[in-house]
């Protein structure tokens, strides 16, 4: 009898995955849906949950508990900043809570939320929304290129 593919650094694995809450409720799935496609080691995914991956058996379906550290991070302080006003289109509505996405010049966006709303700047935080947040990883490879 052979041995399970267990996936590699480097491989191409078309997987299913499901992120969510200790409590259950589902952030981010594709379960259901369309699978995704990624290689392993370029940062398509983030570092914690690219370790889950490595050494996974093809096929088979596995949860992971993550901690903040090990999966996006805890908050950054220095990632809370104030940014004038006048940076922001004319039309664009802020208010607390609300999402901005940033084109940076490498091309890459990075995405705040709006903290407060002052008479000339806002505070916006760019760690990742999910920092702080300890989840729970399921994830099933289902194929890998060779």
């Amino acid at each position: 009898m052979n041995a399970a593919r267990t996936l590699r650094q480097g491989d191409t694995p078309t997987l299913h995955y499901r992120i969510s809450a200790l409590d259950g409720s589902e952030i981010d799935s594709t379960f259901g849906g369309e699978p995704v496609t990624l290689t392993l080691g370029r940062g398509e995914l983030a570092e914690g949950l690219e370790r889950c991956l490595l050494g996974l058996p093809v096929g088979e379906r596995h949860v992971f508990r993550l901690e903040p550290g090990q999966a996006f991070g805890e908050s950054r302080p220095e990632l809370v900043l104030p940014v004038p006003l006048d940076q922001f289109p004319g039309d664009l509505p802020l208010h607390p809570g609300g999402l901005i996405e940033f084109t940076l010049p490498s091309g890459e966006t990075l995405p705040g939320r709006v903290q407060e709303v002052g008479r000339e700047h806002a505070v916006l935080d760019f760690n990742h929304p999910l920092s702080d947040c300890p989840i729970l990883f399921e994830v099933e490879a289902i194929a890998v290129r060779d």
